[in-house]
């Protein structure tokens, strides 16, 4: 038999990218002014079809970047090379509007759900270039808020520009050898070369950066010591770095070469994902840079790339998982079983392994862009003080969130293909790798869980959390309380569950349970807002909603939250803290106890 002879599997389709996702138009409805909602509807149902055609065609032409260091003759000359397909997508985002939307500000405080709604349907197409145009994103926000008079004028309008040919790139270079989120112990040093430039006060940079992003941008932030190594993070300071010096030369003179700022890369990384990234190992050996804010105040300085990147990085897991599902549901609507007579949606077995994918994505969605929704509205400084607390408890929280339960489900959607799932051409695969990078790059759900401990370390910030959560439940009106009764129950154990869990003193083994509770706690209360919206407009998805709310809560991962954190509290710290031990590395927990 021929190969062409026989069964043939009908390959899936898949529908414009908004208009057939299960969320984000009608969460876009209820969080979105009418007049801004139908502005950008055209757009967002236009990208939709952009994404599943044009956008997706240039994967294809993506491949791993390449390095070549030295020439023939020995000279080193640092030519990274990355494929077509990463610069086209990278020049179709740019135009798109992306960092622009942001700054340009058209829908003011609604300019941040109308840009990551975007960002959303093209990620799991994107190839990763959003990565570097996160950190863009990140490094156009600092310059707004503290960088000099020339990086407003020079800098900032080519990092958000929408023509490719003039649009800046920025990456991150903060991570050394020493550690990876604790800055503390960073070895590059910063020495003041008494000049003046257009840009700011000049420096010049020494040291190694062993994880550096967007390797292939115009410009970078980073961090060096400009104090003494014993000040730790409080004598470090932040800089932006071009990667090719003059930066600011004129269009119509020749590029300045790889090496002329002194900027040395030591090789590639090896990365278990994102391949299509390159991300390097570089040295620093006098390379001009220019302070960014103030002296030795460089943590501060950057907390807002960090904040913007991990919104970035919740989206990026969230549109992976997008990606997945719409596969998954899509060859669900093609592959017949039981001899040719049955389609796997109308199997309910299979839809309800499906469903557990669905209730994720709906969880994550409404807990991600609830984070972007407060987040424009700090930007545009219309948040209230109670908005702005919460918005520092939730952004380490959903970042760490998205990312823990984007890629479990994500490993479901390959399997509701069986072996098809198992195959590199639906990208599947792809998605899984790359999002597993979500569980590391800005944190970790450990060091992240420990940053929300900082934010609540401010006693209003846990008040102002809770007050919401109340208000939200005692919104909802009595005909559908009735029909959610226990899951309203539920979550009010949970909310008051996640307060104590926040109160003073914390266990040392608790912060990370306690923040996949607030995770939980949180998605849970943004369904809970929609399904009330959804109920008291009549929505034709009223019964969808409130049955997702329902589900949520009590197969979500709720309850199980619950009972860590409970287990937590009442453990023996230092009995259980050595019974880790033993169980690891086969310590005795007797003599673990006697060292205590």
């Amino acid at each position: 038999m021929r190969v062409e002879e026989g069964f043939q599997q009908s390959p899936f389709i898949e529908g414009n990218a908004f208009t057939t996702d299960p969320v984000l138009p009608f969460l876009l409805k209820r969080i979105l002014p009418a007049d801004v909602l139908k502005d950008i509807l055209p757009d967002l149902v236009r990208f939709g079809d952009e994404v599943v055609t044009n956008i997706r065609a240039c994967g294809p032409r993506v491949s791993n970047p390449q390095l070549i260091q030295y020439d023939q003759w020995g000279r080193h000359i640092n030519e990274l090379q990355t494929s077509e397909g990463f610069r086209e997508l990278k020049a179709i985002a740019q135009r798109e509007g992306f960092p622009g939307i942001f700054y340009e500000r058209t829908y003011g405080e609604c300019s941040r759900i109308y840009g990551f709604a975007k960002a959303t349907l093209m990620v799991g197409d994107g190839h990763m270039v959003f990565c570097p145009l996160s950190m863009t994103d990140g490094a156009a926000r600092v310059i707004e808020l503290v960088g000099t008079e020339g990086m407003k004028k020079h800098v900032f309008p080519r990092l958000i520009n929408r023509d490719p040919s003039l649009a800046y790139v920025s990456g991150q270079w903060m991570t050394e050898r020493a550690g990876g989120s604790d800055v503390s112990q960073t070895e590059t040093v910063a020495s003041f070369t008494s000049t003046e430039h257009t840009l700011g006060l000049q420096y010049s940079l020494n040291g190694f950066k062993w994880f550096s992003s967007a390797t292939e941008s115009d410009v970078a932030l980073a961090l060096a010591r400009t104090g003494k190594p014993e000040d730790g993070s409080r004598g470090l300071s932040l800089f932006i770095v071009p990667f090719r010096v003059p930066l600011l030369h004129r269009p119509s003179n020749p590029r300045p070469d790889a090496v002329s700022n002194k900027i040395y890369l030591h090789r590639l990384k090896e990365k278990i994902g994102t391949h299509v990234l390159p991300t390097a190992e570089l040295l620093l050996e006098g390379s001009e840079a220019y302070l960014v804010g103030e002296l030795n105040q460089g943590v501060k300085s950057i907390t807002p790339v960090l904040n913007i990147t991990r919104v970035w990085s919740a989206v990026a897991s969230l549109g992976g998982l997008r990606r997945c599902l719409a596969i998954a549901t899509s060859y669900a609507d093609v592959r017949r079983i039981q001899s040719g007579t049955r389609l796997l949606r109308e199997t309910p077995l299979h839809v309800a392994q499906i469903v557990t994918i669905s209730l994720t994505y709906r969880a994550l969605v409404h807990l991600t862009f609830g984070v972007i929704r407060l987040m424009g509205k700090a930007e545009c400084q219309l948040a209230t003080p109670e908005e702005e607390r919460m918005l520092r408890m939730l952004t380490p929280m959903v970042k760490a969130f998205n990312a823990e339960r984007a890629c479990g489900a994500m490993e479901e959607a390959m399997a509701a293909l069986g072996g098809a799932g198992y195959m590199e051409e639906n990208q599947i695969g792809r998605l899984i790798r790359d999002g597993l990078v979500e569980k590391i790059w800005e944190g970790t759900a450990t060091v992240l869980s420990l940053d929300v401990v900082r934010a609540v370390r401010d006693p209003l910030v846990l008040v102002a959390f809770t007050t919401w959560a109340q208000s939200v439940m005692a919104s909802c009106p009595d005909d559908l309380r009735v029909r959610i009764l226990d899951a309203l129950d539920t979550l009010r154990q949970s909310v008051d569950c996640a307060s104590s869990a926040y109160r003073p003193p914390i266990p040392p083994l608790l912060p990370r349970h306690a923040l996949i509770l607030l995770g939980n706690v949180a998605s849970s209360l943004f369904l809970l807002e929609h399904a009330i919206w959804s109920h008291k407009t009549k929505q034709d998805e009223a019964q969808t909603d409130s049955e997702v709310f329902k589900r949520w809560v009590s197969e979500g991962g709720l309850l199980t939250a619950i009972r860590d954190v409970r287990i937590i509290q009442g453990a023996a710290t230092a009995e259980r803290e050595a019974g880790n031990a033993a169980i690891v590395f086969g310590l005795d927990t007797t003599k673990s106890r006697a060292k205590m």
